[in-house]
């Protein structure tokens, strides 16, 4: 019998079409006589599809198309399992099953810890990381917090929310200005590049703050690297084993690497269609595979990898993201994705491990992590409330309160 694997991915957020992306290519890359594999795609509004044409792109271009001959359903658990129902209609008929969801969801108020949080409540098996991995994952400001405390590398910065800046406009400035110009302006809980500005004086940082606010309400100003190059590695795992990918050098056209560089590529700009040339995902930017820097260096970063992986909590695959100065030859980590573009499919190949191994051991880090935390004790055999005697019962709590 086949295990059932929802793809959950879409919503609402700014990153949806990448998220489609990752989505595609992971229904079209599982092993089709291991898994069934169900679309499970919520649209811009939050109503869930599903349906096979949902596996190609193409019906994506036409909105109309897909909810002609999709079925619009809801969720709901039953027997340890995801069940996906008619929402429109009479009868309400069980469209699918599911037995484990891949969540390839991006960005803000989706990888941000809500749909694993949802998962999480219906009790069904899902990849990646948990609630606590994603919400630190999606939050620049508490990655480099937790990356701290570990004595782990990363840039000089300062954060704050919008309210603080518009409040005291000057305050904010000044603190900026320590760091010392140029400087990266980002929201902090946003991806995919989306937001993101760099400033070399007062006037332009005005100008990236308020664009940035547009995204987040919590903003994180960095140093620049000088001499920068970005290198990223990938982290395959869970809590008690952990692997690395190859490392790999990113070569932006833009002064820092854009959602353009991410997921357009240089086919957008001789004349392609722009979701065409974009449903390569991150496999579109220009990179260099392996990394062409010295055996140490590779070395130290699969060694660091390993060390943002547990300190955050992540599991399944991750992408971790690196600036290396390369006058003074040190690297910072720029950031933790826990759910990455194309699941970083593209850099475990050249170590022969390819997208349909790749999602099988997500799959299988899944179901070891859902049958270990059966086994720990979630809830108590005795009740509280035997014998609590209604309002005069909390009467009596309150007098005890009092006499401690």
């Amino acid at each position: 019998m086949k295990i059932r694997v929802g793809v959950l991915y879409g919503g609402k957020t700014t990153e949806h079409e990448v998220s489609i992306i990752t989505a595609v290519q992971a229904m079209g890359y599982l092993n089709k006589e291991k898994y069934d594999v169900i679309p499970m795609y919520l649209t811009k509004e939050n109503e869930m599809y599903t349906g096979e044409p949902l596996k190609e792109m193409d019906v994506y271009k036409e909105p109309a198309l897909l909810k002609r001959y999709c079925k619009n359903v809801v969720c709901y658990s039953k027997d340890g399992c995801l069940v996906l129902q008619n929402k429109k209609g009479i009868f309400k008929k069980i469209v699918a099953q599911v037995d484990i969801v891949i969540p390839a969801v991006h960005g803000y108020n989706m990888e941000d810890g809500n749909i694993q949080g949802m998962l999480e409540t219906y009790g069904v098996p899902y990849t990646g990381s948990d609630i606590y991995g994603c919400t630190i994952g999606q939050d620049k400001v508490f990655q480099k917090q937790v990356l701290q405390a570990e004595n782990i590398p990363v840039t000089k910065y300062i954060w704050f929310y919008d309210n603080e800046y518009f409040e005291d406009e000057a305050k904010i400035l000044s603190e900026v200005k320590k760091l010392g110009y140029p400087v990266i302006i980002k929201p902090a809980r946003q991806g995919s590049s989306i937001g993101i500005g760099i400033a070399k004086d007062e006037e332009t940082l005005k100008e990236a703050i308020v664009e940035a606010t547009k995204y987040d309400d919590k903003i994180l100003v960095e140093e620049v690297i000088s001499n920068m190059t970005e290198l990223n590695c990938s982290v395959l795992g869970s809590n008690s084993y952990m692997q690395t990918s190859c490392i790999e050098q990113v070569m932006g056209k833009d002064e820092i690497l854009s959602f353009n560089d991410k997921y357009i590529g240089s086919g957008a700009k001789k004349g392609a269609k722009k979701f065409s040339s974009a449903s390569k995902g991150m496999v579109s930017a220009d990179r260099v595979i392996p990394a062409d820097i010295p055996e140490k260096l590779a070395n130290d970063i699969a060694e660091t990898s390993k060390k943002v992986f547990r300190a955050l909590g992540a599991s399944g695959v991750v992408r971790i993201d690196y600036l290396y100065d390369k006058k003074s030859k040190k690297y910072y980590v720029n950031e933790l994705n826990t759910i990455p573009g194309s699941l970083s499919f593209y850099l475990w190949s050249p170590l022969n491990k390819e997208y349909d191994e790749l999602l099988d051991d997500m799959i299988n880090i899944a179901v070891k992590r859902y049958k270990k935390k059966l086994k720990k004790t979630t809830i108590f055999e005795s009740n509280i409330l035997e014998g609590f005697d209604g309002v005069k019962g909390t009467k009596g709590m309150k007098c005890k309160l009092r006499n401690r």
